[in-house]
């Protein structure tokens, strides 16, 4: 019996102690009361001008092309250019053997001789029948035939004047020259090759390097898009109307001359929906190529109000979106979905989600989520450019 009541003591006294224990239980941990605010710093949304500018795939293209053909046949006698020269407009290039072509000359030449002088005869005759006539010395028969003779000599003439045009243009033809001025490619024929009037092969190829087309594709939503923020007013058309292009080079540098915008397209392309832009830039240097795959960076106006949030302040969702975290009227967190444009340095435009005057949370993120009471601390646009963005797909994610 003493057993038991010395057991029962020990078990009240266990019971006694954990209770005390459970009296001294910190408050301050997470659900004890209310939640302390955690210190965050946040950036008030201001707006600022913004150039905008949009960067597009791209090839260059020649200025001008030009195939150097034959308009006569006939054997190649000399070769009159480098290959991988300048050359200019008009400049020799092939020689082709104009020995039949003189000849086909020198005929028509004499042949345009010898109407002129017939001509010569019968308009002499024609002018003394006129005279006789009318004294009826000869008769008006006779009269009408020595005119249309004379008549008839004139077309001679004519005729023998045109065939010494064509021998002339052909005898010219055989020398075969450059129709613009250009970087001039290889030869497909060489001294002694036999070449025909108007063949499919070309001779050479010329193409004209300074200025040089950069042709990229944009889409068609993104131009309608451009379209309605410019008739909005959100979007201001530069003073003169052109846009500027940059152009990228393919190890990411920046080429040291501006070009200017062409034109646009006015075809959508139905497989990729996307509208071909054309622009022109100098290449005094000839540091441009055809053919190369560069990136061009055009201006697509002026944002008066835009609005730019440090690349720290976003993350991503599980389903992809950019959010931000807002403090709102009763410093609390509040997640708030956006959409984004256009990269500025370490900054981000926000085209829609955000309004002007908002506050947005740009450090401690990892300690807050949607609904925390938080703690406020401004910051300065400047400080807030100078961090280094951070890892924020890693955050808590946001449905």
């Amino acid at each position: 019996m003493k057993r038991i009541v010395g057991n029962t003591m020990v078990f009240l006294s266990f019971l006694v102690f954990g209770h005390l224990l459970g009296g001294c239980k910190d408050t301050s941990q997470p659900g004890s009361g209310a939640q302390m605010p955690v210190e965050v710093d946040v950036l008030t949304v201001a707006p600022q001008g913004l150039d905008m500018v949009t960067e597009l795939p791209g090839r260059t293209a020649a200025f001008r092309i030009a195939e150097v053909r034959p308009q006569v046949g006939g054997i190649i006698q000399k070769r009159l250019f480098t290959e991988g020269s300048e050359v200019q407009a008009g400049q020799l290039l092939y020689q082709i053997d104009p020995a039949t072509y003189q000849a086909g000359f020198d005929s028509a030449k004499a042949a345009l001789a010898k109407a002129e002088a017939q001509e010569h005869s019968n308009r002499l005759k024609a002018e003394r029948y006129r005279v006789l006539v009318r004294t009826k010395a000869v008769s008006e028969q006779e009269q009408v035939e020595i005119e249309a003779n004379w008549r008839q000599s004139v077309a001679d003439v004519a005729a023998a004047k045109a065939a010494l045009a064509t021998a002339r243009i052909n005898l010219e033809y055989t020398r075969v020259t450059a129709p613009i001025g250009g970087r001039i490619g290889k030869s497909t024929v060489t001294e002694g090759a036999l070449v025909t009037a108007q063949q499919a092969n070309a001779l050479a190829t010329i193409q004209q390097l300074d200025p040089l087309y950069v042709d990229v594709s944009q889409s068609s939503s993104e131009l309608l898009k451009l379209k309605k923020e410019i008739e909005a007013g959100i979007t201001a058309q530069s003073d003169n109307g052109a846009s500027d292009v940059r152009v990228l080079l393919e190890d990411g540098s920046e080429y040291a001359q501006p070009g200017t915008l062409e034109f646009s397209d006015v075809t959508v392309n139905p497989t990729t929906g996307t509208v071909t832009i054309r622009a022109i830039v100098p290449n005094p240097k000839l540091e441009l190529l055809p053919g190369m795959f560069v990136r061009a960076r055009i201006s697509k106006g002026y944002r008066p109000e835009a609005i730019l949030v440090p690349s720290v302040s976003l993350s991503r969702n599980s389903k992809g979106q950019s959010y931000v975290m807002v403090v709102n009227d009763k410093g609390e967190v509040d997640v708030r979905i956006v959409e984004t444009g256009q990269n500025v340095g370490p900054q981000v435009l926000i085209t829609r989600g955000l309004v002007i005057g908002e506050r947005i949370v740009v450090a401690g993120l990892q300690k807050i989520r949607s609904g925390v009471p938080v703690k406020a601390v401004e910051q300065a646009k400047n400080t807030v450019a100078e961090r280094s963005p951070a890892a924020n797909d890693s955050l808590g994610k946001t449905e």
